[in-house]
């Protein structure tokens, strides 16, 4: 019997197969390339002129030509009404009010801390937008400046919300609500900023666990134990929330930590973004992949075809 050897299928795109942040059906386009979304450098993307330059393009300006509309980096074409601008593949955080981000204290000043968010710059938080241990809402005096690092000290993670920006870009943060404050027990995955879609909730609980996962935009998403008595009996702060102390955690509990960050890195190796809904069946088709092994001592990574047969199985779920 004759045997035919054939290369490898490639795998398909599973962004394809949810709604993209792109697409406006009710636009119709005129560009030279309709069929194509992904440009690069020097690329001409239209020459019509009802269309608007925006962010990531140029007008070119040559005389013998009309003028043109050309992409200034590699990215996708966004359309807004009529401006045009094109979205890079890669690029660092562009913090925006509301933002919920994780980030890492990396200077400690008289008045304020300095916080890696992965934007261009690094945030500030001020020692005014933090919560006392024990609610106490007061003016911050000399003391508090001197026990400064008792609050946050370098090194140390946080989850914030961004409360304004600056004129250069920079953004000031502040953790006055309960659920902000300093991370620990728990463990940190990093991905492009572009990877976590802004949600009204940026904080999930997945469902039948205890594991909490903060799905920072800056593309830092912490996975933890869920909290449990950082609040006092009348809601307030305790010295507990600032504490630098690990909780015990179970082996079982480490495990499923480790696959919630395997899931969110499987996602993002598929060209997906983290979201509640999609993180949530990614969970559930991995708990299912470990259930169905016989061999206890099995590797529970999802990395490479396991990890993308994975994600494919839990959005096939979604679209039914």
């Amino acid at each position: 019997m004759p045997i035919s050897i054939h290369g490898p299928t490639a795998p398909p795109k599973l962004f394809s197969l949810l709604p993209s942040r792109h697409t406006d059906d009710a636009m119709d386009t005129d560009l030279d390339s309709p069929s194509t979304s992904l440009v690069t450098p020097g690329e001409t993307i239209t020459s019509d002129p009802q269309w608007m330059r925006g962010h990531g393009t140029y007008l070119s300006r040559s005389a013998a030509l009309p003028p043109s509309i050309i992409a200034s980096l590699s990215g996708t074409i966004q359309k807004t009404n009529k401006l045009l601008s094109v979205v890079p593949l890669r690029s660092r955080y562009h913090p925006e009010i509301g933002d919920l981000v994780v980030g890492r204290i990396v200077e400690v000043q008289s008045k304020r801390w300095k916080v890696d968010i992965c934007s261009l710059q690094s945030a500030a938080l001020l020692l005014s937008s933090i919560n006392l241990p024990g609610g106490i809402l007061r003016k911050r005096t000399s003391t508090d400046e001197l026990q400064i690092r008792t609050f946050f000290a370098e090194g140390e993670l946080l989850v914030a919300e961004v409360q304004s920006l600056f004129q250069d870009g920079g953004a000031s943060l502040h953790t006055r609500s309960l659920k902000y404050g300093k991370l620990r027990n728990g463990y940190l995955v990093t991905v492009p900023a572009g990877c976590v879609r802004r949600a009204r909730s940026q904080l999930v609980t997945l469902a039948a666990t205890d594991i909490e996962v903060v799905l920072g935009v800056n593309g830092m998403v912490w996975i933890q134990v869920k909290k449990a008595g950082a609040e006092g009996k009348d809601g307030e702060a305790t010295e507990e929330m600032y504490s630098d102390k690990n909780d015990y955690i179970t082996p079982e509990k480490r495990r499923e930590i480790a696959r919630v960050g395997a899931c969110v890195r499987a996602m993002v190796r598929c060209g997906l973004r983290v979201d509640e809904d999609l993180l949530n069946a990614v969970y559930e088709a991995a708990v299912e992949e470990a259930e169905g092994e016989m061999d206890e001592n099995a590797d529970e990574s999802l990395e490479g075809e396991k990890g993308r047969l994975v994600v494919e199985r839990a959005v096939a779920r979604r679209l039914v």
